[in-house]
């Protein structure tokens, strides 16, 4: 599927820069290598009719660069890069990647963390929206190039989907299904 896989140095980059940092830390001289990249949501989306949970798979060239595999499967998730409240950045990325017009009443803020403390320092906002099939106004796939593939797992199924090792999976995907269980199945326990 990938051919002709190179690295080369980004002498003009768009949503993530590399520096080095040096400073002194309890008076000893340190550096430490760091990315500026922007925050992100991620919503985690229940399809109540389907009774299942709604992901995108799509290919990643850093996943590619560490596994050879490059496909993952993720929350539905967008870049913080305009100027918006973050609940409209979910709402708008649920539309563009899997294709439903969710009301923002519909959609709750969960939490936030720091994704990758030792890289770059960006929050991710994790949010939870629940859907119905006639809420669906397009079959997803995000915008311009992106190429995702919307792809439901039904509740019964997802103890084994994670188990399943064939394609990685996000820690905050991770993070918020748990959350679902603690906050949203009535008792189930489903991991």
């Amino acid at each position: 599927m990938i051919k002709d896989f190179q690295l080369e140095e980004n002498k003009k980059p768009q949503y993530i820069k590399n520096f080095l940092a040096t400073y002194k830390y309890k008076g000893f001289p340190r550096s430490w290598e760091i990315i500026e990249s922007h925050d992100s949501v991620a919503v985690l989306i229940y399809n109540k009719d389907n009774n299942s949970f709604v992901f995108v798979k799509q290919f990643r060239a850093p996943v590619y660069f560490s596994n050879k595999c490059g496909i993952s499967i993720e929350l539905c998730a967008g870049l913080v890069d305009k100027d918006c409240s973050y609940s409209q950045i979910a709402k708008e990325e649920i539309e563009e990647e899997c294709g439903y017009r969710v009301p923002l009443d519909n959609i709750e803020e969960v939490s936030s963390f720091i994704s990758s403390p030792g890289r770059s320092g960006a929050f991710q906002y994790m949010f939870y929206a629940e859907i119905t099939n006639d809420m669906q106004v397009s079959c997803g796939g995000g915008i311009h190039d992106e190429d995702i593939e919307v792809i439901e797992v039904p509740l019964s199924e997802i103890d084994n989907f994670f188990k399943n090792n064939k394609f990685p999976l996000t820690s905050g995907m991770a993070y918020m299904i748990l959350w679902w269980e603690k906050n949203k199945s009535g008792g189930l326990n489903i991991v």
